[in-house]
This record gives C-alpha cells, structure tokens and sequence, in this order.
C-alpha cells in the first residue's frame, strides 16, 4: 500500500489551527472516560497541545504521543516542556503498525487522524490490538461535506469541493466524521457509541483567525501545492478562495460550523 499522503501538510497556517485545539473544545466526548492513572495513547499527535490536556487529566498514568511526521515531533516536544508534561513520551510511529505490544493501554485517541488515512479500518484494528480489554478507543473527525456557513458565497462552495477533490485524490475520506460508526464496526469492535459535536466561529476575533488561517493555507500549505500539481486549480483560482475566506472574515454576519464525528468503541 502506497504511503497515506497528508492533505494539510504542517504549514505554520495549518499548525496554527492545531494548537488551539483543547480538551474541552476538542475531546469533550472522551472525557467522561478518562481518570488519574489511565495509560493513554494519542495517535496522530500533531503539536501536542490535546494530548497535554488529557495527560493532565490521566496523571500520574503512563501517555506516550505518537505522529508519523518526523517535523512535528519536534514542535510536540517543545508544547509538552512548555505545559510542564514531560513525562510523555513522544515517538515516530505507523498507524498500521504501532511498536506497542497487544493490550497496552487504557485509552486510545485520535483527532482528525482518520481522515486523512487511505485504510482507516485497517488503523481502527491497529488501535483496538494495544488497547486493553474494558478500554476505549475513541476518534473524532471533521466532516468537510457538512461543513455550514453564513453569509452563503458560490466561492466558498468552489473552496469545498476543491478540497474534497485534491483530499480524493490522496486516498483520503473528507466526509469521515458520519463514516466513523460504520468504520469502527467493520474494525471488529463489540460496542461502539456515536456522537457528534461541532466548532463553530462566529465572534470577530473568531472569524479573523479561522477565516485568516484558511485564507492562508489555500494559497501556501499543501493543500495549494497538491492542488496545483494535480491541475485541480490554478494560482488565481487559488487567489481567488483566499478572498472568499477574508470576505468572510470581514462580515459581522460571518458564521461557519464545523460538523465533528465521534465515536467511543470497546472490545
């Protein structure tokens, strides 16, 4: 199998938006779970920002921060030392092949990891093997296609199917959060609990910054350079959705929600 292709990359634009994910704004499903002394494992770690959150809420337990990105190691490691969390330990790892023995830890995460994955089954396995029996295994994803806004704009339209076309040609499933339940099942597990939750940015300051971010990161992360090289844009279509975004951002009318499913799995 060819390796997964990540459709955001790790452009300062896209960091941006992965640091200011929480706890509270971005695993509140999964909380209820969690208690001082579980083993928690975070696939797909990014900066590490949530994962300092939750090792927070399982100390004295065992965290160990995964991500296949060499680079974003790094920026992980120095969010934990600033966050005084570093007992976690943090390691380059495969999804489809975790260096962890079977029934390893208490808590499995992953956030917007599936996604992006051309065998997100195959990954559900690979989790379900290192979690222990009367664990949980719990991912939460993005769904691009649910995605709503407010004031409507044929350019923001264009800016979606854009980014469901160059996430397709990646092998990747922009519309994963509704497919995470039928996932999970076909990944062998006995119980599984859905949810679902949404961001949703709508205040001044809001809009600048998610708004700023996606005008950016159309125009200069690679979600543009896959776009340009797979001929699905050109540079002034590319100029043109950055302006969508910041017409956005400027309206005090501006509303947009970010549909997230959740699913909570055991056995």
């Amino acid at each position: 199998m060819e390796p997964d292709r990540y459709t955001h990359g790790h452009h300062e634009s896209v960091l941006r938006s992965h640091v200011w994910r929480t706890a509270d704004n971005s695993a509140g499903y999964l909380l209820p779970e969690l208690r001082p002394g579980l083993d928690l494992l975070d696939v797909g770690c990014g900066p590490a920002t949530l994962t300092a959150d939750l090792a927070t809420l399982v100390a004295p337990g065992r965290v160990v921060a995964v991500d296949n990105a060499p680079a974003v190691l790094d920026v992980a490691r120095r969010t934990l030392a600033e966050r005084g969390r570093t007992a976690v330990e943090v390691r380059q790892a495969d999804v489809y092949d975790l260096p962890f023995s079977d029934d390893s830890f208490d808590v499995v995460h992953a956030h917007q990891l599936l996604q992006h994955l051309a065998d997100p089954v195959a990954a559900l396995e690979e989790l379900r093997r290192v979690c222990r029996p009367g664990g949980v295994v719990a991912a939460r994803d993005a769904d691009y296609p649910a995605m709503a806004w407010y004031p409507e704009d044929p350019a923001l339209e264009r800016w979606r199917a854009l980014y469901v076309a160059v996430a397709r040609s990646n092998g990747a499933e922009p519309g994963a959060g509704r497919r995470l339940l039928a996932w999970a099942r076909r990944a062998g597990f006995a119980e599984v609990e859905p949810s679902a939750s949404v961001w949703c940015h709508a205040t001044a300051e809001d809009r600048a910054w998610w708004g700023g971010l996606w005008a950016e990161r159309i125009t200069s992360s690679a979600v543009a350079d896959q776009a340009l090289a797979a001929g699905l844009a050109d540079r002034r279509d590319l100029e043109e959705l950055a302006a969508a975004w910041r017409r956005w951002a400027a309206s005090p009318e501006g509303w947009f929600a970010v549909l997230h499913g959740e699913v909570r799995c055991r056995g």
